[in-house]
């Protein structure tokens, strides 16, 4: 049944050893097949569809083995995320979380840094799908497409959650459909059995020739393990949106358990579909896309406009969503004193100020991609670039002091429990940690690396000051 309450302002600084509120005036308007699809399109998106193209050139058929890795990774977060959401269910998730274990500064450190990466998101997905849409319509400017795609958007995350949700869900239903279709064909043309398709079945030859499993060796592998590891980030949107289900911790339980393995499935076989069928070093794989090119490989009519069409919704998809998640994040940080007041105003069970300023921000990041597209819009790529790394570790973090706190004080809240914890919660923890120093061998993601841990560091200098002067005021 949903419930409301009236809006309230965003409350004081709590004391530093004060377990912030988890309730909010927010609608509880998501049902349980919203959460199931958000949790699985939320990492379906034009990063697999098209940037893997990339990971596969650089990793040749070990693509498969990189994403396997990289999946049981965050199969290993989502699990700790699931145990926390479920037990303590909160629409600032990780951010809550990480307040609850560490202090006040890591909640907002991991909150803002958070919100920061889903408003550049917003603009960089808003000009893939402009670009697409100028392409079918040349004479089009590409920012008016721009600007449309973000007032539906916006004027969607205004109004009631459910619209949201409805969204998200047909969005999310359409994207699984294609990767659905895309492996039953793959599959019948693995077999040689595709009706109406030339194409013989290749065996083990794209697998195996053409310089082996790992053509490029372990170097091309690392470069294929870090474009998967950040292919996956968007998962994280889906426990913050538990708080506003019927049923949040039957919801989140659910969603974070189907998601999974379905998310292991659609990457790593679609991978294995790819590089079965085609060779690696198929220049269309990078030109066109791993998905095109497999398509057009097979003699399927219209593949790249199809492939465009599902591109074009997965981008949107992630649009909404990210708006979504970015205004619900600030919500939370404002509603526990950590962001300006004037913000955390609820109306109609909606924080239509959260979502309007995290769209502004959104499209002031496709304005700075006109003006400067030489300078201070790549710092701002820059800086996201390992935030999802960040986040995680933080989720990690939190997941190894709150177990044993509610194990102690109220384990029946313990719905979903990490595999073999405390063991591998360490691993992925060291997982992390390995993933950080692989980036410090690549010119490209060591220039991320240090922006991000340039931004990770001023937000927790930021955030220790103000818990230090929460603490002092609490004193006097």
């Amino acid at each position: 049944m949903s419930r409301t309450s009236t809006p309230q302002d965003a409350a004081p600084d709590p004391a530093p050893d004060a377990a912030p509120k988890a309730d909010s005036p927010l609608v509880h308007g998501l049902k349980q097949r919203h959460l199931s699809m958000i949790a699985l399109g939320g990492v379906i998106g034009a990063g697999l569809f098209v940037g893997s193209g990339a990971g596969i050139a650089a990793a040749g058929p070990s693509i498969v083995l990189a994403y396997a890795i990289s999946g049981a990774l965050v199969m290993l977060v989502m699990r700790m995320l699931g145990e926390m959401s479920a037990a303590n269910p909160a629409s600032g998730s990780f951010s809550v979380h990480a307040e609850r274990a560490i202090g006040p500064w890591a909640g907002f450190t991991a909150g803002w840094g958070f919100w920061f990466l889903l408003c550049v998101a917003v603009g960089l997905e808003g000009i893939g799908a402009a670009k697409i849409m100028v392409g079918w319509f040349p004479d089009s400017p590409e920012w008016a497409w721009v600007a449309l795609f973000m007032l539906v958007f916006c004027g969607a995350n205004l109004t009631a959650v459910k619209n949201f949700g409805e969204f998200e869900f047909w969005f999310a239903a359409l994207k699984v459909g294609a990767i659905t279709l895309f492996l039953g064909i793959g599959v019948l043309a693995i077999l040689g059995i595709l009706p109406g398709s030339d194409v013989s079945a290749p065996g083990t030859d794209n697998l195996t020739g053409v310089g082996g499993f790992m053509p490029n060796g372990t170097d091309g592998l690392i470069i294929g393990l870090l474009a998967s590891v950040f292919a996956y980030g968007g998962l994280e949107t889906v426990t913050i949106a538990a708080a506003e289900s019927e049923n949040p911790v039957k919801s989140v339980a659910k969603a974070v358990r189907t998601a999974m393995w379905r998310i292991a499935l659609f990457y790593v076989g679609s991978m294995l579909v790819v590089v079965t069928l085609l060779p690696w070093d198929d220049k269309e794989v990078v030109a066109k896309g791993p998905y095109v090119a497999t398509l057009d490989h097979l003699g399927i009519p219209g593949a790249g406009q199809i492939m465009n069409v599902i591109v074009l919704i997965a981008l949107l998809s992630a649009m909404n969503a990210n708006i979504y998640g970015a205004s619900r994040m600030s919500y939370s940080l404002i509603h526990r004193g950590m962001g300006p007041k004037a913000l955390g105003k609820v109306s109609g069970g909606v924080p239509r100020l959260a979502v309007l300023a995290s769209s502004v921000f959104g499209f002031v990041c496709v304005l700075l991609s006109y003006w400067r597209p030489d300078d201070v819009f790549p710092w701002l790529l820059n800086m996201i670039g390992a935030m999802i790394l960040v986040v995680w570790i933080f989720i990690a973090a939190s997941q190894l002091i709150l177990r044993r706190r509610t194990e102690r004080e109220e384990p029946e809240k313990l719905v979903i429990k990490m595999w073999a914890y405390p063991f591998l919660t360490w691993v992925a923890l060291a997982a992390m940690a390995y993933v950080f120093y692989l980036m410090t061998e690549q010119p490209d993601t060591r220039k991320q690396l240090l922006a991000t841990g340039a931004l990770t560091l001023a937000l927790a200098v930021i955030g220790i000051v103000r818990q230090k002067v929460a603490e002092k005021r609490a004193t006097v």
